[in-house]
C-alpha cells in the first residue's frame, strides 16, 4: 500500500475560505492524497478570555488573545460545505481534526470522513477518544508529549469501543524539531509494542526525517503546509509552501519505490548490466594448437558471454585444440 500522505492545512487558511480553496488545489497539484484542516468553535475550548497566546508571524513575535486568534479561524457550516465540495471537485481527499465532540457531530452531519484525527494535546482526553472512537472510523492518533503508558490507554480506550482502525503518528510536539530530537526509532518501536500501524507527523525542516520515517515504517505521513512563509498567523514560518510541498511528496514517494525487496540477487536492469560491465577469461596473446595455456596467457575483460574470472583456474595448464587469437573469449572446448 502506498505511503498516505496528509497535507495539513490547520489554520494556515488564515480564516479565508478563498486561501483555504488555494490550498486545496495546491495540495492536490502537489500530489497529495488528502488535505487536512481543523474544526472547532473558540469559545468550546478556550477557557479564560483574557489568555494570551505568543507565536512568531512575519519575523516579529506577536501576543494576542487567543479567543480572538481561533475565533479568526473559524468557517460556518456553508464555507465547510463550499470547501468539501471543492476538494470533491479537484479529487482529493478532505479531513478535518474535531476540536470537541460538538464539532465532531457537525462535520459527520455534513459530510463522510475518511479517518478521525486526534492531536497530540488530546492523546489524555480518553472521554472524548472513547466517542471518536465509537463512531467506528478509522483512528489516527498523534503521540506527541506521550509517555508510553499514555498511548497505550489511548489504544486501549479505542479498542475498548470495537474500533481495531488504529495509526499511531510519532511526533515531536515543538516547532521546528530539531534532528536530536525527532528519535525516529520510535516507530517500530510503537508499531511493535502496540500492533498498531504507524506514521509520522512532521515538524522539521525539509524532507530528510520523513524520508527517513519511511525507512523505519511510517505508512502515513503528515505535514503543515502554507501558501507563503510570510504571511499573517502562527503556523507559516515553519510550514512548507507549494514548491517544498511537492518536492517533499517526490522525495517520500522516491524512497517508497527505492525501499524495494530483500532479496540478495540482481535486479532485471542489473542483469542486463552483466553482459556489458562484467568481465570475462580472454587470450592475452595469439597462440598456437597443442600450447600449455599459463596465466600470462590470459586476461580478464569485458564479455557479453564466457567464463568467468574466479574460474581461471580450471583454465591454466590446459592444452589448446586450435589456434586462438588475442582477445578470443576463452571457451571449454578450446581445450584437449
Amino acid at each position: 500500500m502506498s505511503i498516505f500522505i496528509i497535507a495539513e492545512v490547520g489554520v494556515n487558511h488564515n480564516g479565508d475560505i478563498n486561501i483555504a480553496k488555494k490550498m486545496i488545489l495546491e495540495a492536490k497539484k502537489a500530489g497529495a492524497d488528502c488535505v487536512k484542516f481543523q474544526t472547532f468553535s473558540a469559545e468550546e475550548f478556550v477557557s479564560d478570555p483574557k489568555q494570551t497566546y505568543t507565536y512568531k508571524s512575519q519575523g516579529k513575535e506577536v501576543t494576542e488573545s487567543m479567543l480572538t486568534m481561533f475565533k479568526r479561524y473559524q468557517f460556518s457550516k456553508e464555507e465547510w460545505l463550499e470547501i468539501i465540495n471543492y476538494c470533491k471537485e479537484v479529487d482529493i481527499l478532505f479531513s478535518s481534526t474535531a476540536q470537541n465532540k460538538s464539532d465532531l457531530d457537525f462535520l459527520l452531519s455534513i459530510t463522510k470522513l475518511p479517518f478521525l484525527k486526534i492531536g497530540s494535546d488530546d492523546l489524555t482526553n480518553l472521554m472524548a477518544m472513547e466517542y471518536y472512537a465509537s463512531k467506528n472510523i478509522p483512528m489516527i492518533i498523534s503521540a506527541g508529549m506521550a509517555y508510553a503508558y499514555e498511548i497505550e490507554d489511548a489504544i486501549k480506550t479505542i479498542r475498548k469501543t470495537g474500533n481495531n482502525d488504529i495509526t499511531v503518528l510519532h511526533c515531536i510536539s515543538s516547532y521546528p524539531t530539531e534532528a536530536t530530537q525527532v528519535n525516529l526509532k520510535k516507530i517500530p518501536v510503537i508499531k511493535d509494542a502496540f500492533s498498531v500501524n504507524v506514521g509520522f507527523s512532521d515538524h522539521t525542516i525539509g524532507s530528510a526525517a520523513a524520508v527517513g520515517s519511511v525507512c523505519f515504517g511510517a505508512s502515513i505521513i503528515e505535514k503543515h503546509f502554507t501558501l507563503g512563509n510570510d504571511m499573517v498567523g502562527p503556523d507559516h514560518w515553519f510550514s512548507i509552501n507549494p514548491g517544498e510541498l511537492k518536492s517533499y511528496i517526490d522525495d517520500i514517494r522516491f524512497i517508497e519505490s527505492a525501499i524495494g525487496k530483500a532479496e540478495l540477487k540482481p535486479t532485471e536492469k542489473e542483469i542486463e548490466m552483466r553482459k556489458v560491465m562484467q568481465r570475462k577469461i580472454v587470450y592475452s596473446q595469439n597462440k598456437n594448437i597443442d600450447h600449455i595455456v599459463t596465466n600470462n596467457d590470459l586476461e580478464f575483460k569485458r564479455a557479453e558471454f564466457g567464463i568467468n574470472p574466479k574460474d581461471i583456474t580450471y583454465i591454466v595448464n590446459r592444452k589448446l585444440k586450435k589456434s586462438v587469437n588475442k582477445n578470443d573469449i576463452v571457451k571449454l572446448d578450446d581445450f584437449i
